[in-house]
């Protein structure tokens, strides 16, 4: 896999295999600041539906692609539309049909959750009737807390809750940036499971991230983008299976096992490192496994401490980016 930019047919292929029409088109996209070119000649399509993350390190341009979109940025270049609507010059046109959790939401500290909820509603010109209420607190996991001031509010809630107000207007389309930044993995869990009940009410959803396993589980489709470009874009499951990696199997053993003694095509195992681990890697995950255990067996060697990794997403950023994806 190259880390050549996307082309725009390519984009609308993949938007259209997804199912269902377009939600978002962005043609060729730019941004400037100064002698900066934050975002690079940026094109994608995103159905309706769908899951759409942005992965990148910080100052690749996912930010300021979703403003753009959003509406709070204007472009230098290119063009955006959602639902067949042009964003810009007039991006008042799209407010009604997108909703907006942003990476830090400030709250009224001595509101409620439900005061918190029909304050934001009525600011979209809707009073929030009690079905619709009712439906955001259990929606985010907040109906308990619905009484309960957002000063006392946990991060992870505090979270959920930006989430429910971003969709008090109703929106088709949801943008989420970095939802679960500092929250714990308990937390960041639970979010993700108002993501994935979003996507089954049928709201399209464009996010950004900073965390692969996030990514992964989340998103349909994904774009890693850096230095402002979009380098390559596909269904996680595909981007990993582009990058062609072999299985990795690390084991201690109690003297070296040579990979000659294993005489598994398309294997190839390494000397002991300085802790004594030793690494093979495997085209073929189980028939590897299977194979170094019985070499153990039949050379009476004890094998401690054996670990499996397969190629992930962290590996693909790494591989067109040469950066870890971090905070």
């Amino acid at each position: 896999m190259t880390s050549n930019t996307v082309d725009s047919a390519s984009t609308r292929n993949q938007a259209d295999s997804h199912g269902g029409s377009s939600m978002v088109s962005v043609r060729s996209l730019g941004k400037n600041y100064g002698s900066l070119r934050a975002v690079d000649d940026v094109s994608f399509e995103v159905a309706r539906g769908e899951i759409f993350g942005f992965l990148g390190p910080n100052g690749a341009g996912k930010t300021t692609c979703l403003e753009m979109m959003e509406g709070l940025r204007k472009p230098d270049a290119g063009t955006i539309t959602i639902s067949g609507i042009p964003v810009w010059p007039d991006p008042a046109k799209v407010k009604r049909l997108i909703g907006v959790q942003t990476q830090s939401t400030a709250f009224y500290e001595e509101l409620t959750v439900q005061e918190v909820l029909r304050l934001f509603g009525a600011l979209h010109g809707r009073r929030l009737s009690k079905r619709v209420l009712e439906d955001l607190l259990d929606l985010s996991g907040l109906a308990e807390k619905r009484k309960a001031y957002t000063l006392a509010l946990s991060g992870g809630q505090k979270q959920r809750l930006a989430i429910a107000i971003a969709l008090v207007n109703e929106p088709e389309l949801v943008f989420l940036d970095e939802p679960t930044t500092g929250l714990d993995p308990q937390a960041r869990r639970r979010t993700w499971e108002v993501v994935k009940e979003l996507r089954d009410r049928g709201k399209t959803i464009i996010l950004t991230s900073h965390y692969m396993e996030e990514a992964e589980y989340l998103c349909d489709r994904l774009a890693i983008i850096d230095y402002g470009k979009i380098i390559a874009m596909d269904t996680p499951v595909r981007l990993v299976g582009q990058l062609g990696r072999k299985a990795r199997i690390n084991f201690t053993a109690s003297r070296p096992i040579e990979g000659v003694s294993l005489g598994l095509a398309g294997s190839d195992v390494g000397a002991p490192n300085s802790e004594g681990e030793q690494t093979l890697l495997a085209e073929n995950l189980d028939d590897a496994i299977a194979v170094l255990l019985r070499t153990a067996n039949d050379e009476d060697i004890e094998i401690k401490n054996l670990q499996v990794r397969t190629a992930n997403l962290e590996d693909v950023f790494l591989t067109l980016t040469g950066k870890e994806l971090r905070d």
